[in-house]
């Protein structure tokens, strides 16, 4: 069963939030600060967090930051905060997506549903019986969702891997970015196509003397290519 994790400090927007996701077959826990949500990360595993911003003792950003190389659920950043500086902050923290409070509960339920969606990319794969992708000394295990470069590991959010997965499936393939937010977010995302420069350039970090692999096509997109 997929686990949600919802954080907020108002109770009636936490509880509000946990009962329309259990309606819809989610198992849910709840936490009221990010500290508790830190714990409960650990704890539950949870595949999707529901994560408010402003937050006592530990913000929904400090959350993102202390996650930074641990194994991390689909954030969906809440935020009060309507300035594309401080949405721009949370994907650049790690997050996947955000929405602005007051929120419609349907548009919550159908952006959860995306980001716990994962295994798209890897069914296709299971279909046409390949597990692992190579790109250079850059591999990727679609079954266990892990990456790894000459043997080491790299922490990738969801979304990273979805992303990168897609480009490695058809490397010199140059996608634009409304294709890329199309396929890899599955959805219209309010964050528009600076999210996808965001998480390139995260993943570009965290592929080191190897981001070469994502090349910039100027004026349209991405590609990768097997020649860092």
């Amino acid at each position: 069963m997929i686990k949600i994790l919802v954080v907020d400090d108002e109770s009636s927007i936490r509880a509000a939030v946990a009962y329309a996701l259990r309606r819809e077959g989610y198992e849910v826990e709840m936490a009221s600060d990010g500290k508790e949500a830190l714990d409960k990360v650990v704890t539950f595993r949870p595949t999707v967090m529901v994560l408010d911003v402003m937050m006592p003792r530990v913000s929904g950003y400090d959350v993102c930051r202390k996650l930074d190389g641990r194994p991390r659920p689909a954030i969906l950043l809440l935020t009060v905060k309507d300035d594309i500086v401080d949405k721009v902050l949370g994907l650049e923290l790690g997050a996947d997506d955000y929405m602005t409070k007051p929120f419609d509960m349907r548009e919550l339920l159908a952006r959860v549903k995306a980001l716990s969606r994962r295994g798209g990319y890897v069914e296709q794969m299971q279909q046409e019986q390949q597990d692992v992708l190579r790109l250079g000394e850059l591999s990727a295990e679609l079954f266990s969702r892990a990456v790894s470069i000459q043997g080491e590991l790299l922490d990738l959010t969801p979304k990273e891997f979805d992303l990168l997965v897609l480009l490695m499936r058809n490397p010199e393939r140059v996608y634009s970015r409304e294709v890329l937010l199309e396929k890899v977010w599955d959805m219209d995302f309010a964050g528009g196509t600076r999210t996808v420069d965001i998480h390139v350039q995260r993943l570009r970090k965290k592929l080191g003397s190897h981001h070469g692999l994502i090349q910039t096509v100027y004026g349209i997109g991405y590609k990768s290519t097997g020649s860092p």
